[in-house]
């Protein structure tokens, strides 16, 4: 391998050499040949020009008087500022010894005395070569660091934007979430204060003036209302419909002045069936009064209601953003019994369970485990109320407890409808539901998935009409 004159004299050699005709001889070669010459005679020259200003390669004579060409080269090679230079030593002895000892202490070639130009120059070309190869691949090595360093910094920014994008979907969502009951909030306290500054005052007297048969139907009205609004909430707009024809056809059939307007009311307080008790009143003719007080009371009573269902809303939305958007860098897993943990979240829904839903407790004995538990009984509330939901809060709900080597196993069955084949593949994602709109704000599944794999578990799910499961499992330690 050669290297052309316009690279040559970009290098520069340092030739050392006690005998100044074998100096003149090289030098003059050398600098024939483009590159830029330093002689010296001696090796303390050789160690001052070399740690002054570094060539890219030495010639080094090895018999030389007061420091020989070995000791030179230990003090360059234990010198940061001189290690890397590669050195070739110039030497009339042909022993195999010498030759050894040079290698040894770090020369790259040995020529022998007396030269021969082709060999030399040969020699030379060569180190120098590989010595610009091996500045070239430093320069290469530094790039692809520099490189690393650039694509670690552009994923890191990667990661954050995709970070402000999930969170600008996710903010777009609880603004919704959250203005959907704050609305509903503020409607039903205005209600509530139209009520209060318009008619609490006149309401003693109003009573006052009822007599014990108007004041029994007056109380009757508030108590069917009562009994019947949880059901009635959940009629449809046909539904209602059909039962405000019904009504006034069976005023109509009594002979009821304004049967359209009083089938209005009685709608409005959900009273649409088995009105004989009420007819006596209905036939007053101060029936106006007692059926518009009656709707001012219960409207109340609804607006009371609307406030906590709403304030409830929000609170689970706000709960849910904050376990999304939460990591716990200081939390310690603690041993659980993950049954207790299972019952908490089964309390909490006793009003929605215990009318018409069937809650079958098939639990194998479990060993306890370390976790969080707070995480946990988000992961079983969540779980417990998309079943109940599921279900429309009708049918059977199954929770299994499983003991499967060095993990357990929940299993959370309900007898809902069924996850569609088509979606069941995205119900984890984020903001990813099925309610309509208001009802959920898609986070209950990810917030679900993002606590178990916290746990170091998995969560899966298998469904067809009338039984879904969700299957989770989680590592004993």
């Amino acid at each position: 391998m050669t290297t052309s004159k316009t690279n040559q004299s970009s290098f520069s050699i340092l030739v050392v050499d006690d005998t100044p005709d074998n100096l003149r001889l090289l030098v003059g070669l050398l600098t024939e040949q483009g590159y830029k010459i330093r002689p010296v005679t001696s090796g303390k020259m050789a160690l001052s020009a070399a740690q002054g200003m570094p060539p890219d390669l030495i010639l080094l004579d090895i018999n030389m008087p007061e420091m020989d060409g070995y000791q030179v080269c230990e003090q360059l090679k234990a010198d940061e500022r001189t290690r890397d230079i590669p050195v070739i030593f110039l030497s009339a002895l042909n022993d195999v010894f010498d030759k050894v000892k040079a290698f040894a202490i770090g020369g790259v070639d040995y020529i022998t005395k007396p030269f021969q130009i082709e060999e030399v120059l040969a020699r030379i070309n060569t180190h120098l070569a590989m010595k610009s190869l091996q500045i070239h691949l430093q320069q290469k090595n530094h790039d692809l660091e520099q490189t690393l360093h650039e694509l670690q910094t552009t994923q890191a920014q990667l990661i954050q934007s995709e970070k402000m994008a999930i969170l600008g979907q996710l903010v777009a969502n609880v603004a919704h979430e959250i203005n959907t009951p704050l609305g509903a909030i503020r409607s039903s306290s205005d209600n509530i204060a139209t009520f209060l500054h318009h008619s609490l005052e006149a309401l003693p007297q109003f009573l006052q003036s009822l007599s014990p048969e108007r004041k029994q139907d007056f109380f009757t009205l508030l108590n069917r209302s009562t009994q019947t609004n949880s059901h009635f909430s959940t009629l449809s707009s046909k539904e209602k419909r059909q039962h405000k024809r019904n009504l006034i056809q069976q005023l109509e059939a009594f002979r009821i002045a304004d049967a359209d307007a009083i089938a209005d009311t009685l709608i409005d307080i959900g009273i649409y069936d088995d009105i004989d008790p009420l007819l006596p009143l209905l036939q007053a003719e101060d029936n106006g009064e007692i059926l518009n007080t009656a709707y001012e009371l219960i409207s109340i009573q609804k607006s009371t209601q609307t406030i906590i269902t709403a304030s409830d809303r929000a609170s689970k939305v706000v709960l849910a953003l904050k376990s999304y958007a939460h990591q716990d860098f200081t939390g310690t897993k603690i041993k659980t019994n993950l049954i207790d943990s299972i019952e908490t979240a089964l309390t909490l829904y006793h009003n929605q369970i215990k009318h018409n839903v069937e809650v079958i407790r098939q639990y194998a004995e479990l060993p306890t485990v370390s976790c969080f538990p707070d995480d946990l009984n988000q992961v079983w509330t969540n779980l417990i109320q998309n079943a109940l939901q599921a279900m429309n809060y009708k049918g059977i709900l199954t929770i299994s407890t499983d003991h499967l080597g060095d993990q357990v196993q929940i299993g959370i069955t309900d007898t809902g409808s069924g996850i569609p084949q088509d979606i069941r593949s995205k119900i984890f994602e984020p903001f990813f539901t099925t309610k309509q709109m208001g009802e959920g704000s898609g986070l209950g599944l990810t917030i679900v998935q993002k606590m178990i794999e916290k746990h170091g578990g998995g969560i899966t799910v298998e469904s067809i009409p009338g039984k879904t499961q969700f299957i989770v499992s989680l590592p004993l330690l």
